[in-house]
């Protein structure tokens, strides 16, 4: 008997339009279609989203994403005995953007869970009519345990950000269950730094960023103590239900820096083709760098990206070499020209 020829975009858009919250099976994805320009969202579909999540997030034009983050500022954590900000790896964050033939929108999102907080996350995930794409670990050595949940659906863009603020509503994930940040309330802001009457010091202190940028080849952000690196992979058309995926979705590599120059902890993530995987391993251990995780994020996607997280301690400049190891496999062992030199 011949099987309907139904795909995941169709599947999720038919359970969007009939407002079901029942979880769909979802048979393999079709053929990515051309490479084309995002529709960009719209001013009342940026202030419907950021009016459901009850904050205020960030419109990346060049991508045509909108990206809510979700820090987890109650949580204080440690890795391997040190405190840790949770700038360093422990914020979550939710996208949305439009399918290329701009007829419907997904959105991806990664969340940070304490163990017991799993579960309950599903099942109000699948309540709203979302699904779970992937569950893991980010790290080694941290305490609490922390897990890393990445959720999808598909929608309109207000309906969209409607299901998954209905999704976190009784968690700590939601905004409003998150402790209040203001300018000088530092411990809010790095989530492990007590209240103190002088402001700590931000990753423009703690490392020499011009050192960092010279052996990275791209230039970071500072964010809190910390300061990280973003890179996206140009050198590729990566597609998920009809959309394309880019950085501020989630396809991208990264690296943070925390502790400061001489004394520095490293942690990240490296966006594969699976021929890229042993390769960027034996880079990174080559470099004396942790392997901590290799899993995917995504599911559908076309071709496939499998992510590896590491971990490292030691002089930064020491990790920065590690990590732009990693980056020179990038795109030298598939079809795909390598890009990421810079």
């Amino acid at each position: 008997m011949n099987q309907p020829n139904l795909t995941r975009r169709d599947a999720l858009r038919a359970a969007a339009l009939l407002g079901t919250a029942a979880l769909i099976t979802i048979p393999k994805a079709e053929a990515s279609p051309v490479k084309g320009k995002t529709p960009p969202l719209t001013s009342p579909e940026i202030t419907a989203i950021e009016k459901a999540m009850g904050k205020k997030g960030t419109y990346k034009e060049a991508e045509a994403t909108h990206t809510t983050p979700l820090p987890r500022n109650d949580l204080k954590v440690t890795v391997k005995g040190d405190a840790v900000p949770i700038s360093f790896g422990f914020g979550g964050w939710v996208s949305i953007k439009r399918t290329l033939d701009g007829k419907t929108a997904m959105l991806m999102s990664d969340t940070v869970l304490l163990q017991d907080e799993v579960n309950p996350l599903i099942s109000a995930a699948h309540i709203n009519g979302l699904e779970v794409s992937a569950i893991h670990n980010h790290f080694f050595y941290e305490e609490p345990r922390i897990f890393y949940m990445h959720l999808h659906g598909m929608g309109t863009p207000a309906d969209l950000a409607q299901k998954f603020a209905a999704t976190i509503r009784q968690s700590k994930l939601a905004p409003a269950n998150q402790p209040q940040v203001t300018g000088t309330n530092s411990a809010a802001q790095t989530g492990n730094t007590s209240p103190a009457t002088t402001a700590p010091p931000t990753g423009k202190e703690n490392f020499d960023l011009p050192a960092l940028d010279v052996i990275v080849k791209y230039t970071g952000v500072v964010n809190g103590p910390t300061y990280k690196y973003t890179v996206g992979r140009n050198d590729l058309t990566i597609m998920a239900m009809g959309a394309e995926m880019t950085p501020s979705i989630g396809l991208n590599s990264w690296a943070a820096f925390a502790g400061n120059k001489e004394q520095a902890h490293i942690a990240g993530d490296i966006a594969m083709l699976q021929a890229e995987v042993n390769p960027v391993i034996s880079a990174l251990r080559k470099n004396n760098l942790e392997v901590v995780a290799l899993h995917h994020h995504m599911i559908g996607d076309d071709p496939h990206m499998i992510f590896l997280h590491y971990y490292g301690r030691g002089p930064a400049t020491t990790l920065a070499q590690g990590f732009r190891a990693a980056l020179n496999e990038l795109g030298k062992h598939g079809k795909s020209a390598n890009h990421l030199k810079h």
